[in-house]
């Protein structure tokens, strides 16, 4: 019988959260590059003992794959007596380091407490030091499996130094790996100094009591569903090498206190980078679950058990190595898509319509004229989000899956040699309905640099041919575009792009997509059509041919 009740359960679990959150807050602020100290490009979770996951950060969703899969991977590879207070684990790789991509490099913190193992600390960073692609995994960058970055205290320097070679950018990876170290170390001295407060035992018992009571708050959630089976399908573009139109379907099975969700018949995996491992897909589920189902669930291994996830090895949403995973995430949006898809076939008031389903990028390369240094700008951009059955869809913010911020202007331009030409809403780009799909974004970029080195530069975007879909009515978000301009005339044919070359002067627009409406737009409110137009948010023509109720009001 369990010795904790439930005001000492819930004071607990808020301060392992605590922990998690400034541990958030230290990386932030003390990285070195501009993709995690701005864009906040990073996450952070706390493990008990065994590998399960005890509180997550909100920070970004798909980052989760890299979290609990390289503890869990760390746990197949040492037995816990080869595990060691001062050890410090690294990986990357999505085969054999628990990752999802390469970019994203996790550090692994073993924390004891009276000679015993309590605790793992975990956290991950993007680091944006190039934008390789090619047809395998072999050809994205270093992989980096589990590995032992420090034991016992003492740094693995061979191991470190092997890494740094592989970056361009030594420096600026040197700090962020060090800006990590620190903040594992900040959350193991934390949980140590709540083990003093509460007691070892009452640490074991609140992690197994917490564990329960997420699976049975998940457990009690799903009872509320009807019984039954729910599909959805939905497509990918392409995966910018030639394969189009990729299939990604969902079977949602519920039954009493358990849900399935099957993804067989999905598009076999591609050459493109857009390939999921089954990380990145039990990320993407559990997001999805608990955005449906019940906002206090804790996000914890308890809860992750009551659901089971069938996919076919081999496909975009399940890879096989060597497949490559550079832009898994845009994939990950577009299973988010499909999972919400099959739930508004419960309840569409429990959904909000799609949202702009991309991770849509920037990232331009060169070597700065200013100081000699090469430099790599990366940047993903929001849209719009899916209007649900009682509000608009919010405007210009990251949807689903990933939750950075956008980089500042003053920022961007005082680190690199680029000129934000654009930053702007895209007029007409919200789905009609009764409640409007919030707006999607266009910025431009243009190249300053005017050294002698060639500037590389890739951009993505999806929902380019297929809109984001409406619900109860509601009218598809506007499609997206990009636009890469030489010498004022535009040379891309596609909306994925990789190392275009380019000089001062040239242009790179990306335009993202907008949300999907909801209900009928004869019914919306005509005060806010009018409001809409006169903000700039629709045009007259959309005004007109949307809007009649707003037509004949003008009229009288």
């Amino acid at each position: 019988m369990s010795h904790i009740n439930s005001i000492t359960l819930e004071v607990i679990s808020n301060g392992l959260l605590s922990i998690a959150e400034q541990m958030g807050v230290i990386l932030t602020k003390t990285a070195y590059s501009t993709n995690i100290k701005e864009r906040k490009d990073l996450s952070v979770a706390i493990f008990d003992a065994d590998g399960k996951v005890l509180s997550l950060a909100q920070h970004i969703p798909i980052h989760f794959s890299s979290l609990f899969g390289a503890v869990e991977e760390l746990l197949k590879r040492w037995d816990k007596s080869e595990i060691y207070d001062g050890d410090v684990y690294i990986a990357n790789d999505p085969y054999t380091g628990g990752g999802s991509h390469l970019p994203d490099i996790a550090l692994v913190k073993p924390v004891f407490y009276e000679g015993k193992l309590i605790a793992f600390v975990v956290n991950n960073g993007h680091h944006a030091d190039r934008s390789r692609r090619g047809p395998t995994i072999f050809d994205e960058g270093l992989r980096i499996p589990v590995v032992k970055l420090y034991e016992k205290g003492k740094l693995n320097k061979d191991i470190y130094d092997l890494i740094l070679l592989n970056f361009q950018l030594k420096e600026e990876r040197r700090g962020d790996i060090q800006a990590q170290l620190i903040t594992n170390q900040f959350g193991a001295d934390k949980i140590v100094e709540l083990c003093e407060k509460i007691g070892l035992e009452t640490y074991f018992e609140f992690c197994r009591e917490w564990l329960k009571y997420g699976e049975k708050k998940a457990r009690t959630a799903i009872q509320n569903l009807p019984d039954g089976e729910y599909e959805f399908e939905d497509i990918l573009d392409d995966d910018g090498n030639g394969n189009e139109n990729l299939q990604i379907r969902v079977k949602l099975v519920v039954s009493g206190d358990h849900l399935l969700f099957d993804f067989s018949g999905s598009h076999p995996q591609v050459t493109g980078p857009y390939n999921c491992v089954k990380s990145a897909l039990l990320a993407t589920v559990f997001y999805s679950v608990k955005c449906l189902l019940d906002k206090t669930i804790p996000a914890n291994s308890g809860f992750f058990d009551s659901i089971d996830v069938k996919a076919e090895p081999g496909t975009i949403v399940c890879a096989s190595e060597p497949a490559p995973t550079f832009d898994r995430e845009t994939t990950t949006q577009r299973l988010a898509d499909v999972i919400f898809g099959a739930f508004a076939k419960i309840d569409p008031e429990n959904v909000i319509a799609a949202g702009c389903g991309a991770v849509t990028f920037f990232s331009i390369a060169g070597q700065d004229a200013r100081s000699g240094k090469p430099y790599v700008y990366v940047e993903t951009i929001g849209g719009g989000n899916g209007a649900r059955y009682n509000k608009d869809g919010l405007d210009a913010v990251q949807v689903h899956m990933t939750n950075s911020s956008n980089l500042p202007i003053e920022s961007l331009e005082m680190e690199y040699p680029l000129l934000v030409k654009e930053y702007a809403l895209e007029e007409d780009s919200g789905g009609p309905g009764m409640y409007r799909g919030g707006m999607g974004i266009r910025r431009g970029i243009c190249i300053l640099d005017d050294s002698e080195n060639t500037v590389l530069a890739a951009a993505s975007t999806e929902r380019s041919r297929t809109k984001p879909w409406g619900l109860q009515g509601g009218m598809g978000g506007s499609t997206s575009y990009l636009d890469v301009c030489h010498e004022g005339r535009k040379i891309n044919t596609q909306n994925k792009v990789r190392n275009v070359p380019l000089e001062s002067g040239d242009t790179v627009t990306l335009v993202s997509a907008g949300g999907g409406g909801y209900g009928d737009p004869a019914k919306r409110d005509i005060n806010k059509v009018k409001k809409d137009y006169e903000e700039g948010k629709i045009s007259l023509e959309t005004k007109n041919t949307c809007y009649p109720a707003a037509n004949k009001e003008d009229e009288r």
